[in-house]
C-alpha cells in the first residue's frame, strides 16, 4: 500500500478521497500519537485552521471532532495562512495543530497536515505512527476526558498579522514607504492578511484576487498562475508584485517590467542581504534538488555555499535545524526564514523581499539579475503508478542517456510528486532548445511506460 502521507500531509479530492470520516480518523489518531508528548497537569490543547475552500468547512469540523474525541480541547481559528497556524502553535501553549488545506492545488482538492509543539511539521516517524492506528478502535475517553471545541476567528489572526508586521518594522515603522506593490492573494487564506501587512509597512498596495468565495481559490490566480499579476504590475506602473498560493506558504514575485522572479532568485536576494548583515549562519543557504544550478553558481561567487535536500520544505527545515542555518527553501517559493518562522511563509517573504528592494536602493529587476537561471523545462506526467518511476529499467536507462548527453552543463531530476498523481520530469541545459528537447523526450518515455 502507498504511504498515506505525502510530501506535505494527506491530500485528495475533497469528499471523495479525503472524506469527513478520514478527517475525523486523522484527528483522533493524531490526538493519540501526539498526546503522548503532553507534559504537565493541564488540559491537552490543539489548534485547527483552514484555507478558503468550501470543503474546509466540513473537513475542519470533522478534524476538530476527532481531536476532541481524542481528549483535546480544540481552538478553531477559522481561515488562516498555514504559517499563521504554525506561529500560533508556538504562542498559544498547544500540543499540536492541524491545518485543512491543499495549498496550491485546485479547489476540488483538500488536505490535512499537522504541526507538532513548537510549530514544526511532523517527522516521517510521527506520520507513520498516525497512519498505523488510523481508524482503529481504542479505549476512548469519556465524561470529563473528552475535549471541548472553542471558536475564535479574530484574535489569533490578529496575533499572526502583528507578528509579521513586527518582523520588518523593528527599526522603521514604515520601511516600505514610497514602494508601489501589487499583491495577488490567490483568493486564499492571506486575502485578509497580506494587503494589511504591506500597507502597515508603508507601501502603496494594489490588491487582486482577495475575494474568496469558497470556489475561486487558486483559480487562474496566485503563485501558480502569475499572468494576471504580471499584467497588473505593468499596467499600474508598480515597482513590483508578489503572489502567494492558496494557503500562503509560498511567494513568487514580479519585477516592474512584468517578469517573473522565482523562488531561487528570491532566496538568492535574501541570502545575500542576510550575509551582508552578518545574519546568515554558516554563510549557507539550504535548497532542494529542484533549485537551479544558476543559483548555486552565483552564490558561490558571493561566498555563500548551498546545501541540498530532498523536495519538501520540511526536509529543508530539518537540515536548517540540524546545523542552525538561517535561510532555506524551494524554487516554488516555499522560503523559510528561521529568524521569524518555522515553515514557509509567503506573506513574510513578500514583506522581507520588498524591504530589501527599498533598503538596497535597487529595483527588483536589478537584484534578480545577479542570479541568472539556467534554462529549465518541467513536464508533469500523470500516472497512478508514480513510484515505479524510480525503479523502471527503461526509464532509468533513458535518464542515464540524457545525463550523459548533458554532462557538466546541465542535469536531470525525475521524481514522483508527493502531493499529486504525477511524475515530475525536470531538465536543465545550456539552451532553452536543448532543455526542451531532452525534457520532452524523457517525459514521453515516462508516459509510454507508466502513463494513464
Amino acid at each position: 500500500m502507498p504511504r498515506l502521507f505525502g510530501t506535505d500531509g494527506v491530500r485528495g479530492v475533497a469528499n471523495k478521497e479525503l472524506t469527513p470520516k478520514m478527517a475525523l480518523d486523522l484527528g483522533e489518531a493524531a490526538a493519540r500519537v501526539l498526546g503522548k508528548d503532553h507534559h504537565g497537569d493541564g488540559r491537552k490543547r490543539a489548534l485547527v485552521g483552514r484555507d478558503t475552500r468550501v470543503s474546509g468547512d466540513f473537513l475542519s469540523a470533522a478534524l476538530s471532532a476527532g481531536m476532541s474525541a481524542g481528549g483535546f480541547d480544540v481552538i478553531d481559528v477559522g481561515v488562516i495562512p498555514t504559517p499563521g497556524l504554525a506561529y500560533l502553535s508556538t504562542q498559544l501553549n498547544v500540543d499540536f495543530a492541524g491545518i485543512v488545506s491543499a495549498s496550491h492545488n485546485p479547489m476540488i482538492y483538500n488536505g490535512i497536515k499537522f504541526f507538532a509543539k513548537g510549530g514544526f511539521k511532523l517527522s516521517d516517524e510521527k506520520e507513520d505512527q498516525i497512519e498505523a492506528i488510523l481508524g482503529q478502535d481504542w479505549d476512548r475517553p469519556t465524561g470529563r476526558g473528552v475535549g471541548r471545541i472553542h471558536r475564535d476567528h479574530d484574535t489569533p489572526n490578529e496575533m499572526y498579522r502583528e507578528h509579521i508586521v513586527a518582523s520588518a518594522t523593528q527599526d522603521d515603522p514604515t520601511p516600505l514607504k514610497g514602494l508601489r506593490i501589487v499583491v495577488d492573494c490567490a483568493n486564499g487564506a492571506t486575502s485578509g492578511v497580506a494587503p494589511k501587512v504591506l500597507r502597515e509597512a508603508g507601501a502603496d498596495v494594489i490588491v487582486i484576487n482577495a475575494s474568496p468565495d469558497g470556489y475561486n481559490i487558486n483559480d487562474h490566480a496566485g503563485s501558480m498562475h502569475p499572468e494576471q499579476l504580471q499584467a497588473m504590475v505593468t499596467a499600474a506602473q508598480a515597482d513590483m508584485g508578489v503572489a502567494c498560493d492558496g494557503d500562503a506558504d509560498r511567494c513568487l514575485a514580479v519585477d516592474a517590467k512584468g517578469r517573473l522572479v522565482n523562488g531561487d532568485q528570491i532566496m538568492g536576494i535574501l541570502a545575500r542581504a542576510l550575509k551582508q548583515e552578518g545574519k546568515l549562519n554558516g554563510n549557507t543557504l539550504v535548497v532542494t534538488i529542484m533549485s537551479n544550478l544558476g543559483l548555486k553558481l552565483a552564490l558561490k561567487k558571493m561566498g555563500i555555499q548551498t546545501v541540498q535536500t530532498a523536495v519538501g520544505d520540511r526536509y529543508v527545515l530539518e537540515e536548517m535545524l540540524k546545523h542552525d542555518y538561517t535561510l532555506g527553501g524551494e524554487q516554488s517559493g516555499h522560503i523559510i526564514n528561521r529568524q521569524f518562522a518555522t515553515t514557509g511563509d509567503g506573506t513574510l517573504t513578500a514583506l522581507t523581499l520588498a524591504h530589501e528592494v527599498v533598503r538596497s536602493g535597487k529595483s527588483l529587476e536589478e537584484l534578480a539579475a545577479d542570479f541568472p537561471q539556467l534554462p529549465q523545462k518541467l513536464i508533469n506526467v500523470r500516472t497512478q503508478n508514480k513510484k515505479a518511476a524510480k525503479t523502471d529499467v527503461g526509464i532509468r536507462d533513458a535518464v542515464a542517456k540524457a545525463e550523459k548527453k548533458l554532462g557538466d552543463t546541465g542535469r536531470v531530476v525525475l521524481r514522483p510528486s508527493g502531493t499529486e498523481p504525477v511524475v515530475r520530469v525536470m531538465v536543465e541545459a545550456p539552451t532553452d532548445q536543448e532543455a526542451d528537447e531532452v525534457c520532452k523526450s524523457l517525459a514521453q518515455v515516462v508516459a509510454d511506460r507508466l502513463g494513464d
